[in-house]
Order: C-alpha cells, then sequence, then structure tokens
C-alpha cells in the first residue's frame, strides 16, 4: 500500500510537472499569435465581453445606500468571476480532448486574449509617432484615447510623454505579467478571472461618490492580485534595464526609493522602475514624483520605454521556459 502510495504521489508531481512545461509552451505560442496578429476587434474580444458583462450587471445597481452598493460590488464579483471561471474550466476540458500540438494552439488563442503586449507597443507608438512630428492635439488626442482615463489636454510634450511611459509600466503590469503570472499557477481560469477582476477594477474602482461604495471591492481585490506581478514587474525592467543602457541597480535604487510613494499600493513599483530605467521624472501634481531631480521625458524615452517593454517580456519568457524545462528534466 505504501509503495502504491508512493508511485501515484510521484506521478502526481511529474503530471504538474509536465503541465507547468506545457503552459510555458502555451504561453510561447500566445505571445506569438499576439505579435503576428494583434488583437481582434472588440466584438470578438472576451475582453470586452467581460465589460459588456459588468456594464450590464451595473444597470440594476443601488444609489445612495453604502451597504447595498458594497453588496451589490461583491455580486458583480461573484456573478461575473463564477461565469468567465466556468469558461475557463469548459475550455480546459474541451482543449484537453484535442491531440497536440492542436490542444496547445487552442489554448494559446484562448490565453492570448487576456494580454495585450503588440496592442500596447502600438499605442505608445502612436502617441510617439505624433510627437515627433510636432502634432501635440494629436498625442493628446491618442493618449486618451488608448492609454489614460485623465484629461490630457491641458499636457505639453513632456507631459504627454510621462503618461505615455506610465502607461506603458503599468499595463506592463497589469495586461501583461499579471495574466501570464495567473496562468503559469492556475491555467486559463485563474488568468480569465484575473482579467475579469482586472476589468471590474478598471470599470468601478473610482474614488467618487458614484463609485467609491460600489468600487471599494473591486479596487482591493485587484490591489491584492497584483501586489506579485507589480513587483515581479519591476524586478523584470530593472534586469532588462542594460538593454537600453542603464545599470539595474540604479533601477533598483529608485524602486527602493519611490515605489511606495504613489496612493496605489502596486502602480508605484512598476512606474518608478520605468523611471529609473529611462533616467526620468515621472510625476503628477499634488500626488507623487517618481525618479525626481531627473531629466523630463521626451519622445526619444518613449521609445525606450517600449524597447524595454519587449526587453521585459523575452527575460520573462526565457526565465519560465528554463525553468520549466529544468522541472521536467529532474522529473524523469
Amino acid at each position: 500500500m505504501k509503495a502504491l502510495r508512493r508511485l501515484t504521489e510521484r506521478c502526481v508531481n511529474i503530471r504538474i510537472k509536465f503541465l507547468d512545461y506545457a503552459r510555458s509552451s502555451v504561453l510561447f505560442l500566445a505571445l506569438a499569435i499576439d505579435l503576428l496578429l494583434g488583437d481582434p476587434p472588440n466584438r470578438f474580444h472576451p475582453v470586452a465581453w467581460m465589460g459588456n458583462l459588468i456594464a450590464a450587471l451595473k444597470k440594476n445597481r443601488p444609489y445612495d445606500d453604502a451597504r447595498r452598493e458594497l453588496t451589490f460590488g461583491a455580486k458583480t464579483l461573484a456573478i461575473g468571476g463564477g461565469l468567465v471561471v466556468s469558461v475557463g474550466l469548459l475550455l480546459k476540458a474541451l482543449f484537453g480532448k484535442l491531440p497536440r500540438p492542436f490542444n496547445w494552439l487552442a489554448e494559446a488563442v484562448a490565453l492570448k486574449s487576456m494580454f495585450a503586449l503588440r496592442g500596447l507597443d502600438r499605442a505608445a507608438g502612436e502617441v510617439q509617432a505624433a510627437l515627433d512630428a510636432g502634432d501635440l492635439a494629436k498625442a493628446q488626442r491618442l493618449v486618451s484615447w488608448h492609454l489614460v482615463s485623465r484629461e490630457t489636454k491641458m499636457l505639453d510634450e513632456s507631459g504627454v510623454a510621462a503618461a505615455t511611459i506610465e502607461s506603458v509600466a503599468e499595463n506592463a503590469s497589469d495586461s501583461l505579467i499579471a495574466p501570464i503570472f495567473f496562468y503559469l499557477i492556475g491555467g486559463l481560469p485563474l488568468a480569465f478571472l484575473y482579467r475579469f477582476l482586472n476589468t471590474a477594477d478598471s470599470m468601478l474602482g473610482y474614488r467618487t461618490p458614484e463609485y467609491e461604495w460600489l468600487g471599494k471591492i473591486p479596487a482591493r481585490l485587484d490591489d491584492l492580485l497584483n501586489i506579485i506581478p507589480s513587483r515581479l514587474t519591476a524586478g523584470l525592467i530593472a534586469l532588462a534595464a542594460p538593454l537600453i543602457g542603464t545599470p539595474s541597480k540604479r533601477v533598483v535604487e529608485v524602486i527602493r526609493r519611490d515605489a511606495r510613494l504613489t496612493e496605489s499600493p502596486n502602480a508605484g513599483y512598476p512606474m518608478s522602475a520605468m523611471a529609473g530605467a529611462l533616467g526620468v521624472e515621472l510625476s503628477k501634481d499634488g500626488h507623487y514624483s517618481l525618479g525626481a531631480d531627473q531629466a523630463h521625458p521626451e519622445s526619444d524615452d518613449v521609445s525606450r520605454a517600449r524597447t524595454l517593454l519587449f526587453g521585459i517580456t523575452g527575460i520573462g519568457l526565457a526565465l519560465t521556459l528554463l525553468t520549466s524545462i529544468f522541472r521536467r528534466k529532474s522529473s524523469r
């Protein structure tokens, strides 16, 4: 009986390690699909569907009662989260019936919709092109349309560049590293759940009278989920910094000094890392100044931030694949 139990435990352990290797391979395929094809139109995009679901549920929200609003926010997460996890489990079961490599390819297509590398780079590139052309009005419009939710009409060229760089840093964590991280530890169901909760925070998690209580639980839960990914992103930026001529040590120094200056417990980590890597100051009046006393950002700094975006992706993927291959060999 003991021998049978040991054999069973060993088989389970090998299976888990093999799944790690399989997920790493799926991740590689998903990134390739993203770089080749980019994002589908919104009407076909699962994250847009998640947003539509949240908007539909929000139509029945209560007003002027903090307890009921708080409860409704929690119910929205429970209903939507349960639905997306169910979809993830269903897809996992369906894909599991396909022969390899078609099962990996199908899962890669589903995973690709949970992150945006090419889309983020393209959005930043469009702002950079407008700045390079001297069209400040267009750059203001593009950064507002694609990357930030705050008013941008009063920003000068440096302010637009700073907003773009900040968005690249934040989205590198929220829209790239975090969904990949949760996929690697929990497969499609957990990646879907993270993306839904992150979308709920982006739609409801505002400190305004309308959303203060409705979005409190989505905001706090999103903060909790991003504790590891935000710091992981900052670490990857530090590792990638030598690609643009900045010592990793300098990035770590700025992270240690400035990462906690933002109101968000997580956003300051990738943003301060980006400020340190680029040697620029990223600031928001009355809120924070990351990389204080460094140069004001310019269009060229947006280009270097885009280089770092691909750098952290490549380094993260390499580390994931090497770890998975090593673990697979050690299980044999």
